[in-house]
């Protein structure tokens, strides 16, 4: 199988689930329209190589290519926590509160991406391991841990 292929079912699959997701949290259409910018030659030739490129050549150059794929991406889509922070000219680091929608959609991705890796929800588990390095707003972390179940 192709790694086109491969990477098409997977995207399928996490939008699928991203979909259900939306659905009870009361976001359908953000749901449908989710990661529609992956779909981008941007975005899509840089994923593909990451994820099931063989190893190539410039390899930095590959590296580089996608590092510059997720910016676009986290700038593309507004449920990206990286999305909300704003780095002011004196170097300060400022998280913004993510509204409602963009949160919501933000939790189903991460038990959509779960789900279509590992075959169930590890959001909690995810979120415990990589908390530490999100930069959130205090209003939006006390949110997220609450529908984890951590609060």
């Amino acid at each position: 199988m192709g790694k086109h292929f491969k990477y098409l079912v997977y995207i399928l699959r996490h939008k699928w689930y991203v979909l259900l997701e939306c659905c009870k949290l009361g976001i359908p259409m953000r749901g449908l329209l989710h990661d529609i910018s992956k779909f981008k030659p941007s975005q899509w030739l840089p994923y593909v190589n990451h994820f099931y490129g063989e190893e190539p050549s410039n390899h930095e150059k590959i590296k580089n290519l996608f590092r510059f794929a997720c910016l676009q991406h986290q700038h593309d889509n507004s449920h990206h926590w990286q999305h909300w922070i704003l780095i002011r000219d004196n170097g300060e680091i400022m998280p913004l509160p993510i509204p409602s929608e963009c949160r919501k959609e933000l939790l189903a991705d991460w038990r959509g991406a779960g789900k279509a890796k590992h075959g169930y929800d590890d959001s909690q588990e995810w979120y415990l391991r990589n908390k530490e390095c999100m930069i959130l707003h205090e209003e939006t972390r006390e949110w997220i841990e609450e529908q984890l179940g951590i609060k």
